[in-house]
């Protein structure tokens, strides 16, 4: 996949227009650049499944009053 599609991909994951993004083992490398720099990158959740397929999910983290 390419890094301007995965980017759209993640960018619709935040955005809450698709509800999860399944990346495969041979494009994990660039969804790990894209992710590692991402703002909300604490909320896009990984579920590792066969063959190096990985799941990922938006949670949002909920913010303290403190």
């Amino acid at each position: 996949m390419l890094h301007e599609e995965m980017e759209k991909q993640v960018t619709e994951l935040v955005d809450g227009q698709i509800q999860e993004l399944l990346i495969k083992k041979e494009d994990f490398m660039t969804f790990r650049t894209i992710w590692l720099s991402h703002p909300r990158k604490d909320e896009i959740i990984g579920e590792a499944k066969l063959h190096g397929e990985v799941v990922y999910r938006l949670v949002p983290i909920e913010k303290s009053n403190m």
